[in-house]
């Protein structure tokens, strides 16, 4: 476990989550230790590294790539991990997710019609959404015992919209963490199939699934002609700046339709960095995935732990998934504002809970996937600092921004 527990004291490096100008817009300091950023602070695995430098030590760069290849790959990794058998045919490479879910969008649905997302929502959903000149339709999720789950009568309602044409669903959920159950996406595909609204599955997650849960992947019911898989190794294994992604579908007309779209625009293929490296990732990188998992539920465990036994008043929503951790504020006292306050003087960088929907004031998500040693020094100074700061608000224009990721 090593290779993950190391601390990282250098920052002088251009990751997104380290931008000075950045992190000083957002918690007025640059003195925080980065959780806001969904990332990994780990070294990634030697099999891909070692491809990468295969490449470099070669110093030729003609063209090349091999599509086919990943396809085999990713359809040999879904076989493995989750049972599920994916036809390679059925695969079109993009760029990344975002990417692909944005091409979905403009080739399923026309301007002026509607596209549903479940609140609270990754936060570039909705930029996305407009972005192509669509609205956004928001179905919140409900707290129950607890934990987040779907309002299917709320989901009913909205999906019945004729103007609805396609629902975003992301599975694990982020920013919550939650893993939906079987039962749970039988019934949004018997609505989503009903009323002849595609999902667009978003499942770059699927792998980061914590003790105790089970990843069940949309492709494995029924329906299937209304659902579009979207996925990428970049969370899995680290590997977000070096930008792939796939689109899976085994609707005919989707897939003529997307491959049609990205071979117009040069998006079907990446390089030789993006392609050998996910080959090596979904052919090799297992053993480092099964390493990270374990170390990951390490860090929910200590914090879980800590909190009960330092901070009772903040809740931790259950980890299933995904390596952010979803946390409810509220009962502390502190509006949106004064918490933040809280993060920026304790050094503490979750992202504020408003970037993912107004309905989630006084909550954050903090990403996890740290050495040990910075989770644990970070959570010492967020007691000190709850415990210091009044509980009133304390005005500020800061978080405003919305971060990439």
């Amino acid at each position: 476990m090593m290779k993950f527990n190391q601390k990282k004291d250098d920052t002088t490096n251009s990751f997104i989550r380290n931008n000075h100008s950045m992190l000083t817009s957002i918690f007025g300091t640059d003195d925080v230790t980065p959780f806001w950023v969904a990332d990994m602070d780990f070294t990634i695995a030697n099999p891909i590294k070692a491809e990468l430098q295969r490449l470099v030590d070669r110093g030729q760069f003609a063209y090349e790539f091999n599509s086919q290849g990943i396809f085999q790959a990713i359809s040999r990794w879904y076989q493995r991990r989750h049972d599920l058998n994916l036809d390679e045919e059925n695969f079109v490479q993009v760029t990344g997710v975002l990417t692909g879910i944005a091409l979905l969008i403009r080739e399923l649905t026309e301007e002026g019609d509607s596209v549903l997302i479940q609140t609270p929502s990754y936060h570039q959903f909705p930029k996305v959404i407009t972005s192509a000149g669509r609205d956004v339709v928001k179905s919140p999720l409900s707290i129950i015992d607890g934990n987040y789950v779907m309002d299917f009568d709320d989901l009913e309602v909205k999906l019945s919209e004729p103007t609805t044409k396609v629902m975003i669903l992301c599975n694990p959920h982020n920013p919550t963490g939650r893993v939906w159950r079987h039962e749970e996406l039988d019934k949004v595909l018997e609505i989503a199939d009903r009323h002849n609204v595609t999902i667009i599955s978003d499942e770059i997650h699927s792998d980061i699934i914590h003790s105790g849960y089970k990843f069940v992947s949309l492709m494995s019911l029924g329906a299937k002609n209304h659902v579009a898989l979207i996925g990428s190794p970049s969370k899995t294994f680290g590997m977000q700046s070096i930008s792939n992604g796939y689109i899976y579908t085994e609707n005919s007309r989707i897939l003529k339709s997307m491959r049609k779209l990205t071979e117009s625009l040069y998006l079907d293929h990446g390089n030789a960095f993006t392609t050998f490296a996910t080959i090596a990732a979904f052919e090799k990188g297992e053993e480092w995935l099964d390493e990270l998992l374990q170390y990951l539920q390490g860090n929910i465990d200590w914090i879980k732990q800590f909190l009960v036994a330092n901070l009772p008043l903040v809740k931790m929503f259950p980890v299933e998934g995904t390596y952010q951790i979803w946390f409810d504020f509220s009962a502390t006292g502190l509006t949106d504002d004064s918490l933040l306050k809280v993060f920026s003087d304790a050094g503490f960088g979750a992202s504020p809970g408003t970037w993912f929907g107004g309905e989630s004031k006084a909550f954050a998500r903090m990403n996890f996937a740290n050495a040990r040693q910075d989770i644990t020094e970070a959570f010492e100074r967020l007691k000190i600092a709850l415990e210091t700061n009044s509980q009133t608000a304390v005005s500020t224009t800061r978080a405003t921004n919305k971060s990439c990721c």
